[in-house]
């Protein structure tokens, strides 16, 4: 008999049906309808399965090509070497040493400075890019989106993932790139991709980085 696979479900009042998503941080996680019974669950990774256990295989060895040890964390193309001071509450950087919390409070206050320094990478390159392109953005928004990096929305608002400051400079800059064409060619035609081009050369092998490697972009 072969070993079940562990889940969690949530409850999405939204939801029209049953959904089953791999998550970097949280494993497999069954999301239902808010009248669905919970054994609609359960049916669905069973059927799931054999899906569910390729995404968690590549989850795994994304994770094993990025692999780090305890005591650092990666900063675009950096490696900042964690100081835990028992008196400290929100994270702050020192050259190239991270100043964290102690316990349990280390890692939402780690969290929560990446969200603040992407929101300063990100303005920089957003700012320059546009300038470049003779486009603009009305708003910057850091999120932490579970199945997206990036997106550009019709009102001009730049939504970027802040999980991207974890992998290589050149990924994040094909990122906001990638965005910023998406100001003028809001599809993937083949418009857009000779627009990426143009803008962003090379921009093949960090897009390739970031589909093979992006699952294991978690603290």
């Amino acid at each position: 008999m072969e070993a079940e696979i562990p889940y969690r479900v949530r409850r999405a009042p939204r939801a029209k049906r049953v959904r089953v998503r791999v998550d970097p941080e949280h494993g497999v996680e069954v999301v239902l309808p808010m009248r669905a019974p919970e054994r609609a669950a359960a049916a669905a990774v069973v059927e799931l399965a054999p899906w569910i256990e390729r995404r968690l295989a590549e989850l795994a060895g994304a994770r094993k090509l990025v692999a780090r040890e305890r005591g650092w964390v990666p900063y675009l193309d950096r490696r900042l070497v964690l100081v835990v001071q028992a008196e400290r509450r929100q994270v702050h950087r020192n050259g190239e040493a991270l100043l964290v919390p102690a316990g349990a409070a280390a890692r939402p206050a780690i969290e929560r400075w990446y969200r603040r320094a992407a929101r300063a990478e990100l303005t920089q390159r957003l700012d320059a890019a546009t300038a470049a392109a003779g486009t603009s953005y009305a708003r910057l928004a850091v999120r932490n989106q579970s199945t997206r990096w990036a997106s550009c929305g019709s009102s001009g608002v730049m939504s970027f993932n802040w999980r991207l400051l974890l992998g290589p400079e050149r990924v994040l800059d094909y990122v906001v790139w990638h965005e910023v064409c998406h100001i003028e060619v809001a599809n993937h035609s083949p418009r857009f991709w000779a627009l990426l081009e143009s803008r962003c050369p090379g921009w093949r092998e960090p897009a390739a980085w970031l589909r093979k490697n992006g699952s294991a972009l978690v603290l």
